[in-house]
């Protein structure tokens, strides 16, 4: 590969914003099975009535998709908010001061290992081609079109969440009484080895390191709510 074609290939910082809808689904999928799934298995183990764990199941379910969703949507457009700002800087310093602008465009791919003639000849060209796309990819390491989108962040995050939790909703409620707990704790067990894997591939991060994590974290939480659960159910 040239020098040239190395200067000019696509970042893949962007993609970290092209998948932040993928990303927050992963997370509220995962709150969603670890958070439902404590609350039922809490409520399983003080008492057997079906209706009063799904009135339980169900309200934490909608409580918790909307919590979700509003948690994304202020943190994504924080991140939105300030991406914009960056760019109208960018667009700013490009129609006011385009020689210091060239001259720092040069400066990065001369830092990247290209000589300084070679330098200035592809950010004369960058510039010429599409000066603000150039500087937003090279210092910012994204693009216009990859400015976050707070409502996907929201409706990933919303809906993963319903469907995380549903799952040991179910689990608990189908199942004879005496079965809940334990084909709950399966259940979940099996969706956070999922959603650990998911989030690892998703970072590029060590597989069996985030499921273990995510795993002993909801083993645990599960663990507490049902030592509580059987507590004040004993004792009521």
């Amino acid at each position: 590969m040239t020098d040239l074609a190395q200067a000019v290939e696509p970042h893949a910082a962007g993609l970290a914003s092209r998948l932040n809808w993928l990303r927050a689904g992963v997370l509220g999928a995962n709150d969603g099975i670890v958070s439902v799934a404590a609350l039922v298995v809490g409520v399983a183990a003080a008492t057997t009535d079906s209706h009063v764990i799904l009135i339980a199941g169900v309200a934490s379910l909608l409580a918790g998709a909307i919590s979700m969703a509003l948690g994304e949507y202020v943190s994504v457009s924080s991140q939105r908010d300030s991406e914009r700002a960056l760019i109208a800087k960018e667009t700013w310093e490009l129609e006011n001061e385009p020689e210091e602008e060239l001259a720092e465009l040069a400066g990065f791919y001369e830092a990247k290992g290209l000589s300084s003639v070679t330098a200035r000849q592809v950010a004369v060209e960058l510039t010429k081609h599409d000066a603000l796309a150039a500087h937003l990819e090279v210092e910012l390491h994204i693009t216009e079109q990859d400015v976050s989108n707070p409502w996907h962040a929201a409706y990933a995050s919303a809906i993963a969440f319903t469907v995380g939790a549903a799952l040991p909703l179910l689990a608990v409620l189908l199942p004879p009484a005496e079965y809940r707990i334990g084909a709950t704790f399966v259940a979940v067990l099996i969706a956070l080895v999922i959603t650990g894997w998911l989030s690892a591939h998703l970072g590029n991060s060590p597989k069996s390191r985030a499921i273990a994590r995510i795993v002993i974290g909801g083993i645990l939480a599960l663990a507490v709510t049902y030592v509580i659960g059987a507590l004040i159910g004993g004792s009521v």
